[in-house]
């Protein structure tokens, strides 16, 4: 049927897609239970929108939808490293700046980076800078250098419990 012989009000807009990224779609095992997580959300939040027939939400939450499938169609989950010689897609990598600032981050995928919290995606420059080099070579941070003075397999959390032992 032509969408001319469709009511206006039983039309749903389509919202454009979101921009999925170039890069390849590497994943944490954590992130990609945050993906399933995700999707699992959506299909409630869609559930209940078709029960209100809210047109608005159906739109972006389909939308959504289309790019967390998507997302998890692509994944490819790296374990995390063994070898921690050099920075790898999973590792904790320790910097130290050249004012002294030390910051610990963990290389993840896209989808479940975030800086504030550690997390750094592997298509950032930091992360790009880091991969493959090893403790005591210096990478560009931003307007300066930093100095890389550790490398784990770790995760963040159990990294930090580590260092706070040692601390004292």
């Amino acid at each position: 049927m032509s969408r001319a012989f469709v009511k206006e009000s039983d039309a749903v807009d389509e919202l454009p897609d979101r921009i999925v990224s170039e890069h390849p779609n590497y994943v944490t095992a954590e992130g990609i239970a945050l993906i399933e997580q995700k999707i699992a959300e959506l299909q409630g939040k869609l559930a209940a929108a078709q029960i209100e027939s809210d047109r608005d939400a159906l739109a972006a939450i389909s939308r959504d939808l289309r790019y967390w499938d998507s997302r998890r169609g692509s994944a490819v989950v790296v374990a995390r490293p063994i070898d921690v010689t050099i920075v790898r897609f999973g590792a904790t990598v320790g910097i130290e700046r050249e004012d002294g600032r030390r910051h610990i981050y963990r290389i993840v995928g896209e989808d479940e980076a975030d800086p504030s919290k550690g997390l750094l995606s592997h298509a950032s420059p930091l992360a790009r800078a880091l991969l493959g080099k090893g403790v005591g070579e210096t990478v560009l941070a931003g307007q300066g250098e930093a100095e890389i003075v550790s490398i784990t397999g770790l995760s963040r959390d159990t990294f930090d419990s580590i260092a706070s032992v040692e601390e004292t």
